[in-house]
């Protein structure tokens, strides 16, 4: 929440909570699956999580509960969270998320 006010980015994130909507998935460049989660305080945030480097989550539902840890970026309709995986490259921490007892990375 305080990133969000205080419109802070490239932060490391770790977080809870149910998701909201499941949107469809961005197709363009490195596929990414996409849903709006809505944390503990009321806030929501959009989690993209990147298929081409980490299994697709399976069964995403509206009203299943969400763990993670990526990376936050600020923006005016509460943020998003990506790099829930490894990077390639090694410049991020890799991220994970926990959904339905599974580990996604």
């Amino acid at each position: 929440m305080r990133a969000y006010r205080t419109h802070v980015s490239h932060i490391d994130l770790c977080g809870r909570g149910v998701i909201a909507r499941v949107l469809k998935d961005d197709t363009q460049g490195s596929r990414h699956q996409r849903f709006v989660l809505r944390l503990p305080n009321g806030q929501t945030v959009l989690i993209a999580y990147n298929y081409d480097l980490a299994p697709r989550i399976e069964g995403l539902r509206s009203g299943g509960q969400v763990e993670f840890e990526g990376e936050y970026e600020w923006n005016p309709q509460g943020g998003v969270v990506h790099w829930m995986h490894h990077d390639p490259a090694r410049r991020h921490r890799p991220g994970w998320i926990l959904y339905a007892g599974r580990t996604y990375q």
